[in-house]
């Protein structure tokens, strides 16, 4: 889009770009979504931004109406298989707040410059500046949704410092951290749910009943459970996570956008995340968020599979249908390897007992290492010692076509299994399994596309 186009989307009040660029008005300091509701400024006092850490970076800060930091992420970071991408992958997992630029860089395999320089070329902010306006968006939902100090806020964060932590949320949102606690609303006669409240975004429409249902269909008991009754079910599982342990349940029910339609584009899904460590929340947020398929672009993938004759009656029917990813990969692939059935049985032999179960919620499932040295033999042995020991890696921003040589690497691998752990596990959106005819026109929606299929009961 040229800045002109942008334009019109930001008169028009698209929220189909939420996410995609954000837009900053010079007269006001302040910069926002395209669908903001305030009065549309004049073209000569806007500038555009690709990401919301470009626009903190030129001095603006964030809008108290639209809130922009809290708009899905943009598609293309899913899509794209350049440093770029995987990086914004990376990021949003939180790997920069754990291991630095360093670790950045070395996990995509440049240098610290390098990474810098790109980032700072294409989105007109690097590593650092990108992490700290996740940073400062966690600092607010811990701050407006839970009762934690302001001091455990900032270092659950990810802030080095509680100055950083204040000097970085007035900065950004033009309020002191214990203004926006005071500003939050409250919901009177209500008590609070156990965990910390999301409302976690969408834009488009949005198919949760096939998503529930695949789900259902693949749940391993004790690590995951879906309950109540179709349209309004709850998907509840346990979390492995960087600093500590997890659960988390998401309703079927949207929330209040539910009928998301083109006069009322987007939504959310109402989720509650437990953590026994709040640092855990950014990378809890990025899990679910592949794993539901949020930051998808529906409008470009049903324009494209929609122009096909096969498919173009199934997307009509499932307009905003995802391409599930997963909460964590490394249990993906073991799970596409040996199904579901044998999954039960791994969760219930060397799966770790959580010290505080939940409902039906008991396990979390085995880690690679574990199951390398409790079965050896086979794929599975194989499979996850190379999780291991490192010589497979599938985190969001490994390079897609290394994971894949790497799985058919793997002695008694085959190919349709590498394809569902891509497809799953690495949240590929263009994956076709072998011996399947798929036209290259669904390019590079093809994941999805077979979704369609598999939801119209052509596939198995």
């Amino acid at each position: 889009m040229d800045e002109d186009t942008r334009y019109e989307a930001v008169r028009s009040r698209d929220a189909r770009f939420d996410g995609e660029f954000f837009f900053a008005v010079e007269t006001t300091g302040i910069y926002c979504r395209p669908s903001c509701p305030a009065v549309t400024p004049r073209r000569r006092n806007v500038r555009f931004f690709a990401t919301a850490a470009a626009a903190q970076g030129a001095g603006f800060r964030a809008c108290r109406r639209c809130r922009p930091d809290a708009v899905p992420g943009s598609a293309e970071w899913n899509a794209r298989a350049d440093v770029v991408g995987r990086a914004m992958r990376l990021i949003a997992d939180g790997v920069v707040d754990r291991e630095g630029v360093a670790g950045l860089a070395g996990r995509l395999g440049y240098s610290a410059r390098q990474v810098q320089r790109q980032l700072t070329a294409e989105l007109g902010a690097g590593p650092v500046a990108l992490a700290r306006a996740q940073r400062a968006h966690t600092a607010r939902v811990l701050v407006q949704t839970t009762e934690l100090p302001i001091t455990e806020i900032a270092f659950a964060s990810g802030f080095a410092s509680v100055r950083q932590f204040n000097d970085t949320v007035r900065e950004v949102y033009a309020s002191t951290p214990s203004e926006l606690r005071a500003a939050a609303p409250r919901q009177r006669g209500r008590r609070p749910a156990a965990g910390i409240p999301l409302r976690l975004a969408y834009r488009g429409p949005y198919q949760t009943g096939a998503v529930f249902d695949l789900l259902a269909e693949e749940a391993v008991p004790g690590v995951e459970e879906v309950v109540g009754e179709r349209g309004r079910r709850t998907y509840r599982r346990t979390l492995r996570l960087p600093h500590g342990t997890g659960a988390v349940a998401v309703d079927e029910r949207a929330g209040a956008s539910a009928a998301a339609s083109a006069a009322h584009p987007g939504g959310w899904l109402e989720a509650r995340l437990q953590l026994t460590d709040p640092r855990d929340l950014t990378t809890a947020v990025g899990r679910l968020r592949r794993l539901f398929d949020l930051d998808a672009d529906p409008y470009a993938v049903d324009e494209r599979l929609g122009a096909d004759p096969r498919l173009a009656p199934l997307v009509t029917a499932r307009r905003g249908l995802r391409s599930p990813g997963a909460a964590d990969a490394d249990e993906a692939a073991v799970r596409a390897l040996v199904g579901s059935r044998a999954s039960e049985r791994l969760v219930r032999r060397y799966g770790k007992a959580l010290d505080s179960p939940s409902g039906s919620l008991t396990h979390l499932f085995p880690e690679p290492a574990v199951l390398a040295e409790a079965e050896p033999e086979g794929t599975l042995g194989a499979l996850t010692a190379a999780l291991a020991d490192g010589a497979l890696r599938l985190d969001p921003g490994v390079d897609r076509d290394e994971a894949r040589t790497a799985l058919l690497a793997l002695p008694g691998m085959d190919s349709g299994t590498v394809a569902e752990i891509r497809t799953r596990a690495l949240g590929d959106p263009d994956v076709a399994p072998p011996g399947l005819d798929v036209p290259d026109a669904w390019r590079p929606w093809r994941s999805y596309a077979l979704r369609h299929l598999r939801a119209a009961g052509e596939l198995d």
